[in-house]
C-alpha cells in the first residue's frame, strides 16, 4: 500500500493506492512552521480512512509547504511516522511536488500560487531554486496571504470597495479581531488566506482587478524573472489562487511575454502518476 500526500499550509490531500485501486481523503494541510508532531497525530486520528489502513501502509511521500530542509521535515516525520508504524516515509518539499506534478518532459518553471507562493526551475533531473520563499511575513508575493494582508489593511483603512467592506463587517472582523488573529492566535497565515472568497466574488470590481494584477506582477517579478529561462522555457502553476483567478494570471503573464504552460489547481493526480511511473522503471 503506498500513500502519496500534497499538503499546502491550509489543506492536504491524501491518495491512498492499493491493488490498483485508488482512494482520496483530505487533513489540514502540516506545515512545520506552525505544526507540531502532536497537532500532525490529532488530525491523523481524527480521519477514519486513515486510522482504518494505517498499519498497511508500506510507502509515504509527503510533499509539503515549509518542508525545505532535514530540520524541518523531521517535524513532520516524526508525527507521520507516530501514527504510520510500519511505514517508509519520505518527506520533501511542495515546491518539488509541483515541478513533479507539472513537468511534461521539457525544462520548466514551476509555480505555486495558493495559500502561499514559490517558484523553480526542473529540467527533468534537477530542481533548481533561484530566490528563497520568505513566508506570509515577508513574501508569498500573488498569493491567498499577500492578497488577504492587503485587503484586511484597506478594510481597516476604510478603502475597500462598499461590496467587500460589507462582506469583512458580516464576518465580525474588526481592529481587535483582526489583530488577534493575526498577531496573537496561531495559523495567521491560514486566516489571511481564508479571506480570497471575497476577493474571487468581487474580482470584476476595479479595485479587485488592480490589486490582483499588482499581486502577480509582483510574483512574476520576484519569482519568475529570477531566472534566466523565463523567456525561453513553459511556466506552469499550481494551486488554487492560480486556478481561480487564472484569466488576470494569463493577461500578467502575456503582458511580462511570459510562456504559461498549464495551471493545475490539485496536482496530487499527477503526483501520483509520477510516483507510479518511478515504481514501474524500479
Amino acid at each position: 500500500m503506498l500513500i502519496v500526500v500534497e499538503s499546502g499550509s491550509t489543506k492536504a490531500d491524501w491518495m491512498i493506492l492499493h491493488n490498483g485501486n485508488e482512494t482520496i481523503s483530505n487533513t489540514k494541510g502540516f506545515n512545520p512552521y506552525f505544526h507540531s508532531k502532536s497537532d500532525i497525530l490529532e488530525a491523523l486520528e481524527g480521519n477514519s480512512a486513515l486510522v482504518s489502513v494505517k498499519d498497511d501502509v508500506q510507502q509515504l511521500h509527503f510533499y509539503g509547504a515549509g518542508c525545505s530542509s532535514p530540520e524541518l521535515n523531521a517535524v513532520i516525520e516524526s508525527g507521520l511516522a507516530a501514527f504510520f508504524r510500519n511505514a517508509m516515509i519520505t518527506v520533501d518539499h511542495d515546491l518539488n511536488a509541483s515541478a513533479f506534478a507539472c513537468y511534461n518532459g521539457e525544462p520548466e518553471i514551476a509555480c505555486i500560487l495558493g495559500t502561499g507562493s514559490n517558484s523553480c526551475y526542473f529540467d527533468g533531473l534537477t530542481v533548481r531554486e533561484e530566490v528563497p520563499a520568505l513566508g506570509h511575513i515577508l513574501g508569498d508575493e500573488g498569493s491567498g496571504n499577500w492578497f488577504g494582508k492587503r485587503m484586511l489593511a484597506d478594510y481597516l483603512y476604510k478603502k475597500l470597495p462598499a461590496p467587500m467592506h460589507d462582506a469583512f463587517f458580516q464576518m465580525g472582523l474588526n481592529k481587535a479581531t483582526i489583530v488577534e488573529r493575526v498577531y496573537q492566535k496561531p495559523g495567521a497565515n491560514v486566516f489571511i488566506a481564508s479571506l480570497m472568497p471575497v476577493l474571487i466574488e468581487n474580482k470584476d470590481l476595479p479595485y479587485a482587478q488592480e490589486l490582483i494584477r499588482k499581486g502577480f506582477q509582483e510574483f512574476i517579478d520576484v519569482h519568475v524573472k529570477c531566472f534566466k529561462e523565463h523567456t525561453t522555457c513553459e511556466v506552469n502553476f499550481v494551486g488554487s489562487i492560480s486556478d481561480l483567478l487564472q484569466d488576470e494570471l494569463r493577461v500578467v503573464c502575456a503582458d511580462n511575454g511570459i510562456r504559461l504552460g498549464r495551471i493545475v489547481r490539485r496536482p496530487l493526480q499527477n503526483l501520483v502518476n509520477y510516483h507510479v511511473r518511478l515504481l514501474e522503471q524500479a
